[in-house]
């Protein structure tokens, strides 16, 4: 079994990051500027938010974090995305989510302009990604597939089963690793929770990927041996022996689980730290007019 080490290789990826940095400034331009609003104040968003801001500094980025009440309306919000729409100096920015419930969340996420779009979320983004063409990827999804290509996990002609189909990581995920790419080449199915007999696909996986929000839902006997297992839940757990009075939980029982794996990520240190590295990937893109 080996370790897909999220944290150690988005370590080694913020430093190929902070080079082309240093030496963008030194030619004269300026740093990317990553900006975020962050509506309200929910704790799980406001650690996400003020991490994603640590690392734009570990890399050289500008950051610009705006707290808006959770009683801001939803024409107040949408007026602010189109400053930052028209803001020269802001590369790529994002809206973390979840929104209060009197905001729409898709109408949020489709005033972004899709050229500054660095989750990946708007429809111009997903479609490019569809259709295979050049895009932001969606952050989650895009780290998954950096963890496949960087550790050599071959996905060729492999069946890979994905569990949740949320727009945010399982729908990218399918489409990901069914195109004609590497990593890819997949025969994928897609479970959820209208499934039937879900274990009887979890147990024909070459490839399982698992972003349910259900702590330690995969268990041993739902894997076969030599599994590639992609962790993406991450949960707190009440635990009275821990400082904080929680520990964190992904969506497999990794002490059954792992040891009839190939490779699997941990909770915490897989999918989480590739999350907001591939997010400073797309605002050094962003920057340097890659994509648009």
């Amino acid at each position: 079994m080996q370790l897909l080490n999220g944290k150690e290789l988005s370590r080694i990826l913020k430093g190929e990051i902070k080079t082309k940095v240093d030496k963008m400034v030194e030619n004269g331009a300026r740093a990317p500027h990553l900006a975020a609003i962050l509506v309200g104040s929910n704790g799980a968003s406001e650690t996400y938010v003020n991490h994603k801001v640590k690392m734009c500094q570990e890399v050289g980025f500008e950051s610009t974090l705006l707290r808006m009440p959770e009683t801001v309306s939803e024409k107040e919000l949408i007026e602010q995305i189109e400053r930052f729409n028209k803001a020269d100096f802001i590369d790529g920015f994002i809206v973390q989510l979840p929104l209060p419930r009197h905001i729409n969340a898709d109408r949020i996420l489709h005033a972004i302009d899709h050229r500054k779009d660095v989750d990946g979320f708007h429809p111009v983004n997903i479609g490019r990604m569809a259709l295979n063409q050049a895009c932001y990827l969606p952050a989650t999804p895009y780290g998954i597939m950096q963890l496949l290509e960087l550790y050599n996990v071959d996905t060729s002609g492999k069946h890979c089963v994905v569990v949740g189909r949320s727009n945010i990581v399982g729908t990218p995920m399918s489409i990901l690793l069914s195109r004609n790419s590497s990593p890819g080449n997949c025969t994928v199915t897609l479970c959820h929770s209208r499934t039937q007999n879900i274990e009887k696909f979890t147990r024909e996986a070459d490839i399982l990927i698992v972003a349910l929000g259900k702590p330690n839902f995969i268990r041993a006997n739902m894997v076969k041996e030599g599994v590639v297992i992609i962790d993406v839940g991450i949960t707190r757990v009440p635990d009275s022996t821990r400082k904080w009075g929680y520990r964190l939980a992904g969506d497999v029982d990794f002490e059954g689980v792992s040891p009839k794996c190939s490779f699997i990520t941990p909770v915490p240190g897989g999918v989480g730290p590739m999350t907001v590295v591939s997010l400073l990937l797309n605002t050094l893109k962003a920057a340097n007019k890659e994509i648009y």
